[in-house]
């Protein structure tokens, strides 16, 4: 069987070899990059994501990744956020006053989690809905790593006859927060597979296929 080629999207943020590592783990073919054709035509891009909401974007825009993302969604090509390149799918992020626009592919506001231990570091529960397919075969109570102060605590699309309402898993720390977003073509996960051991390879296992 062909190994799926994969591209891990190099725009200047961290955590990008273990993601790297970890998708050849699961079964894919990598390359770290930011040429334009070879994101745009990998049979799937990954998007992670360290650090603050707007130096990501800014590393976002300088590559042009948010217009690869764009155009790749709007083939029904697969993209994986992870973290912060979770974040950045949003409308928009707050961060200690600062409000940053992102790449706009989901409503909704990044901001501070109210918690009373920040950042949110280490293994969590998630609840994860009917149907899904990227936690698939997954035990209820499977942990997986958050590293974390702010999160999505809303995802909010009206109902569409035309188009199938995006599957949300949740997590709680403090208050219930959104730890993963299935919606066609895009994923993404708060949470960070790559450090998430077994639970974590299962999905990006699930994400492959």
């Amino acid at each position: 069987m062909t190994r799926p080629r994969v591209a891990v999207l190099d725009y200047g943020s961290g955590n990008i070899r273990s993601a790297q590592r970890a998708l050849e783990r699961a079964g894919a073919d990598t390359g770290i990059t930011a040429d334009w054709d070879t994101a745009l035509t990998a049979d799937g891009l990954v998007v992670p994501g360290v650090g603050a909401f707007a130096a990501c974007m800014a590393g976002l825009r300088a590559v042009r990744g948010d217009q690869i993302i764009d155009r790749r969604l709007a083939g029904s090509r697969p993209v994986l956020g992870i973290c912060v390149g979770m974040q950045v799918m949003f409308e928009e992020g707050v961060e200690h006053g600062l409000h940053t626009k992102g790449c706009g592919q989901w409503p909704g506001t990044v901001q501070r989690l109210h918690a009373p231990v920040l950042p949110h570091m280490g293994w969590n529960t998630v609840d994860v809905p009917g149907g899904s397919r990227l936690l698939a075969g997954l035990d209820p109570g499977t942990r997986f790593y958050f590293v974390h102060s702010y999160a999505a605590l809303a995802l909010p699309l009206p109902p569409s006859e035309r188009m199938t309402a995006p599957l949300i898993t949740w997590a709680e720390h403090g208050e219930p927060f959104i730890a993963a977003v299935e919606n066609g073509p895009l994923c993404a996960t708060q949470f960070h597979p790559e450090k998430s051991g077994d639970a974590g390879a299962a999905l990006l296992a699930n994400w492959l296929e």
